[in-house]
């Protein structure tokens, strides 16, 4: 199966599949310093971000170049002090990230490590905070692509609140896929990728800051590029100027996607779609033989993992190069104690494409015929 710029789906949790007209809008050339740029692209981008979020004028966004996990440092890097001390909730990878991130800064980190199929318990975090008064912040995955977990957000969130601390989510693969009441659950800052769920290109990242917490970041930065409140104070008093060289292709394809999104009818109905896209996906392996990792009361309608076949032909390699001559390519497993693979129902990719998806997996199946 082919696009017109693509011969295959990305069945990833970003890079994702993008629509021929995001792609488009980046045949054109932009100045960083020009107002069709900053005001009338950059200005609405951010306006957007924090409507997105169910917010008022108490948030703001800020962008940043750069990969998702770099503005996850921008956040962990600029946002705590010398009196501070993260307790990291640990599921997967990307929560094992946002701890190695903080070891590299040397900040004050308490981990727990729940394993990679081990759920939060909020019960758990609000006894622990109770019994630590030097934890000031606690930074949580919602979405753990590892395996596909979707994370007790709200759960979590609430007791983090009741106990005055300042919650940071890595909300890299589903904001924007997944309705999130920022403001409502108060969350102090919210951090996502252009590349996911708003299913825009790689090239940038975003955070969702609440200003108060925001403005008490001033001069705490570990990094210069990576300063969150110099960004933020750049834009804010440039009109949306960045501070250094801007993405600038990648920030007009994602106005572009954010436009997409809206024409979809907002977060709620593509998160509606993702769902369709994941139950069909899930439905249709399970008719073929293969079997969830996770229960499937734990599945995000963003990525989900496979058990590998139990059979001695079976290889990954061979199956992926199978699946993407007939225009898929999934992922493979990243879980450290399960053979498996994961395939991402995300981007532009429609229940359609998942059924034709299930049909190419069910001629993939090599081990079968051997």
């Amino acid at each position: 199966m082919s696009t017109k710029y693509n011969e295959y789906f990305l069945l990833t949790p970003g890079p994702l599949s993008t629509s021929d007209s995001v792609k488009e809008v980046m045949l054109k050339d932009w100045c960083t310093w020009d107002d069709d740029y900053n005001l009338e692209v950059v200005q609405k981008i951010r306006k957007g971000l924090v409507a997105l979020a169910g917010a008022d004028t108490d948030y703001t966004a800020v962008l940043m170049q750069g990969s998702g996990t770099a503005s996850v440092e921008s956040v962990l890097g600029s946002v705590m002090d010398e009196n501070s001390k993260l307790l990291v909730v640990d599921n997967g990878a990307y929560g094992a990230r946002i701890a190695e991130i903080t070891g590299y800064l040397k900040i004050p980190t308490q981990v727990i490590e729940l394993g990679e199929q081990g759920v939060p318990d909020a019960q758990a975090i609000d006894a622990l905070l109770a019994a630590d008064a030097s934890i000031t912040h606690v930074a949580m995955v919602h979405c753990e692509t590892t395996t596909g977990m979707l994370n007790p957000l709200e759960a979590v969130t609430k007791v983090v609140k009741q106990k005055g601390r300042i919650m940071i989510v890595d909300a890299m693969s589903s904001f924007g896929g997944i309705p999130i009441d920022v403001q409502g659950l108060g969350i102090d800052f919210l951090i996502s990728s252009a590349n996911k769920c708003i299913q825009g290109v790689p090239g940038f990242g975003l955070v969702i800051a609440r200003k108060q917490a925001l403005e008490e970041c001033q001069g705490r930065a570990r990094s210069l590029a990576l300063d969150l409140y110099a960004q933020w104070k750049c834009m804010e008093d440039n009109h949306g100027k960045w501070r250094f060289t801007s993405p600038t292709h990648t920030v007009r394809a994602f106005d572009q996607a954010m436009s997409e999104l809206d024409q979809e009818g907002g977060v709620a109905k593509r998160h509606q779609r993702y769902i369709k896209n994941q139950t069909i996906l899930v439905e249709g392996m399970q008719a073929l033989g293969f079997k969830c990792l996770l229960d499937r009361s734990l599945h995000s309608p963003i990525i989900t993992s496979f058990l590998s076949p139990n059979h001695k032909d079976y290889q990954f390699k061979t199956f992926y190069e199978k699946l993407k001559e007939q225009g898929f390519v999934i992922y493979p497993g990243k879980v450290s104690n399960a053979d498996c693979f994961r395939i991402g129902t995300i981007g532009h990719v429609f229940p359609q494409d998942i059924e034709q998806l299930i049909v190419a997996v069910e001629k993939a199946m090599y081990w079968q015929r051997a």
